[in-house]
């Protein structure tokens, strides 16, 4: 999508005056204040008449230029009169009167002087010189002045951010980017896969622009401003070009920090020449991305007692925001991964409206993302795009793209003809965990030792039912870690207790394992206690599940309250909090050793399995362990999924999909420090 600010603009014809013609004049009439003496005069003489006025005392002073064979003689203001044929007035209001002279040689100039009377030789002061380039004294004269504009000019230039003109006039303008309706490579909903919710709601935004009588003649009025909200790389700023492609009008996009400047009043000056430009080219879009850079809660800036700047911008924002007409058919879309810092007046109706939550999509989302960076791929022949979907729990639309991007480096690196299934895995495990890094030396107790932690972990995992699946374990380092354990989270949309201890438990796994197997425990568990621990302790202060403070929550979803001071209960209470995370974490770290001493003879053949190979598979636990009795939710989704969709195959582009959790976690790394 190309920017053309003036794509429908004719070619004015015509003289058009602007600052420059003001630098050209003030240039010259420096140059003519420079060198024209306005009161002065000169004329030329024959070498016999100057002769006349040396005898007569007239001439005082001469420069004899050598190179040109003449002179240039001073004369006095009493002979003007006589020798310039003007009237006495006239005489006495001429200043620096001169005669100009061509003489046969310097030589017989000298002669001459030289045979004159001492008392005439003595009133006239002679010196010589040769004429200079008039280049050179037409740089030396004016040469300062036209640096100096140089200078401010680039100055001003600078200062403004470049553009068409001196550009320190143009600081207070918007630096919004116009795309202009009907440009080629416009991005639509086609190309805005999953987010079936988010698109629904901003599709009426798409109608009113496109048919605005169908709303105003019910009565109705379309809200005046969405707020786009989800973590980074679910395509907000995508579903905002989208929606301006789709309503075929002019898009006005810029960023927060676009407002912001080293100038008092510019932010509130651009956000009213943004306004003022929306209206001209009513019915627009305004997008404004990252809007949390001018719209944080005002009062909460650390430098209370100085004029903040960004506070002025934002009060014209609410200013602009609520004075335009309800029906003018301009709409103001927002993005931001931080609406709980945002002031609650922009949050107000009468602004933005509505705030369209754009979260990380499920397995079925996920699967149409796949097909929509798929497609420039050259692939295999029978890809499982529903396995793809699978391996990749907790990836935004920003991380899948990266994902098909690492596929294809890394079937080109190996010089293959198609991108395949194990390419992606590759790129999954590089994107979660790192570059490999099997140069690493480790002693062979060093490597046993990693071996036995990440065993535990398997071991455990496989053996509980609410823990996540396995999916493979490597001791080769990634990254920072010397080990790692993916697994494959279920598609939940709640947690329960019983899940939420599995997990603890299985993370604890690896550090059981170096206590009952090695007798010592190691460094390697640094992740998996830090985990463990931030776990325990929202399930006791956040979810109210402790026997000791049950149905009690401390944490503050709207972000509003300040907790930065002093804590939200009391010294008593967080002795207990404390005392009930030890209790819930030892009480599955003990219970974790039970499982892993009633498991010894299986846990090693594991370990032994690693360290020979290096990296096991699920299928190797299946073998060891026998297969695990609890099916897995993932996949009746999706044989959910395609049976809904060979059944309705005319209904795709509703959008109607199951709504899962999106919030599940990425790929777990157990981390072997």
């Amino acid at each position: 999508m190309e920017i053309n600010k003036n794509k429908n603009k004719n070619k004015q014809e015509g003289f058009k005056p602007n600052l420059y013609w003001l630098y050209a004049i003030l240039t010259i009439g420096i140059i003519a204040l420079n060198f024209w003496d306005f009161n002065s005069v000169s004329k030329s003489v024959k070498y016999s008449d100057f002769q006349k006025y040396v005898e007569k005392g007239y001439v005082t002073d001469v420069l004899v230029i050598t190179n040109k064979q003449e002179i240039e003689a001073n004369i006095t203001n009493e002979s003007v009169a006589e020798i310039f044929k003007t009237s006495a007035e006239e005489a006495e209001k001429v200043s620096n009167p001169t005669i100009v002279v061509k003489i046969p040689s310097a030589d017989s100039f000298s002669e001459y002087i030289n045979s004159l009377d001492e008392s005439i030789r003595s009133n006239i002061n002679i010196s010589y010189d040769q004429d200079s380039n008039l280049i050179e004294n037409f740089f030396w004269s004016i040469g300062p002045f036209l640096i100096i504009i140089i200078i401010w000019v680039l100055l001003a230039r600078r200062m403004g951010g470049g553009g068409g003109g001196p550009a320190i006039f143009n600081v207070g303008k918007s630096k919004a980017h116009l795309f202009e309706g009907g440009d080629k490579g416009r991005v639509t909903f086609k190309d805005v896969a999953g987010l079936a919710e988010a698109k629904q709601e901003v599709q009426e935004i798409v109608e009113f622009l496109k048919n605005p009588k169908r709303y105003t003649n019910l009565g109705g009025k379309i809200p005046k401003g969405a707020l786009l909200v989800g973590p980074p790389g679910t395509g907000k700023t995508l579903l905002a070009k989208a929606v301006a492609g789709e309503a075929n009008v002019p898009f006005f996009s810029l960023s927060g920090s676009d407002f912001v400047e080293m100038f008092v009043g510019v932010g509130a000056s651009r956000v009213r020449d943004l306004f003022r430009q929306a209206k001209e080219k009513s019915p627009c879009i305004i997008f404004i991305d990252e809007i949390d850079a001018v719209g944080r809660a005002r009062g909460k800036n650390p430098n209370m007692s100085s004029n903040d700047e960004r506070e002025n911008t934002l009060n014209q924002l609410l200013t602009e925001m609520d004075g335009f007409g309800t029906n003018s058919g301009v709409i103001i879309l927002a993005a931001t991964n931080r609406a709980d810092i945002l002031d609650k007046a922009l949050l107000r109706a009468g602004r933005f409206d509505r705030q369209i939550h754009v979260e990380l999509p499920d397995i079925v989302e996920r699967k149409e993302i796949f097909q929509v960076h798929l497609r420039p791929l050259k692939l295999e022949e029978g890809m499982d795009i529903d396995f793809l979907s699978k391996q990749t729990p907790g990836f935004s639309g920003a991380d899948i793209a990266n994902v098909c991007n690492e596929a294809a480096l890394i079937a080109a690196r190996k010089n293959k003809d198609a991108v395949q299934k194990q390419d992606f895995l590759d790129a999954v495990d590089r994107i979660i965990g790192g570059l490999e890094r099997k140069n690493k030396i480790m002693t062979k107790s060093e490597k046993r030792s990693i071996a036995i932690h990440e065993s535990g972990h398997a071991t455990i995992s496989w053996l509980l039912e609410h823990a996540n699946p396995l999916v493979k374990v490597t001791i080769v380092p990634r990254g920072k870690a010397l080990g790692a354990a993916w697994y494959l989270p279920e598609e939940r949309q709640l947690t329960t207790k019983e899940q939420m201890l599995d997990e603890i438990c299985a993370i604890l796994g690896g550090r059981a394992a170096e206590e009952v197997f090695l007798s010592h425990i190691s460094t390697g568990a640094l992740n998996d206690l830090e985990r463990v621990t931030k776990q325990a302790f929202s399930m006791i202060t956040y979810y109210g599940m402790s026997n000791l403070l049950p149905n009690i929550c401390y944490y503050d979803s709207t972000g509003q309250s300040d907790f930065g001071f002093s804590k939200p209960y009391s010294e008593d209470t967080a002795k207990i909090i404390d005392a009930e995370v030890k209790k819930l974490i030892e009480e599955q770290y003990e219970r974790a050793k039970n499982i892993l001493k009633e498991n010894a003879a299986k846990h090693n053949e594991l370990a032994n399995l690693l360290v020979e190979r290096e990296v096991i598979f699920s299928e190797d636990l299946e073998r060891i362990f026998g297969k695990r009795p609890w099916g897995s939710r993932t996949d009746e989704l999706i044989q959910e999924n395609n049976s809904v969709a060979t059944e309705n195959p005319k209904e795709d582009n509703k959008e109607e999909e199951v709504n899962e959790n999106s919030n599940s976690e990425s790929k777990n790394n157990d981390v072997n420090n």
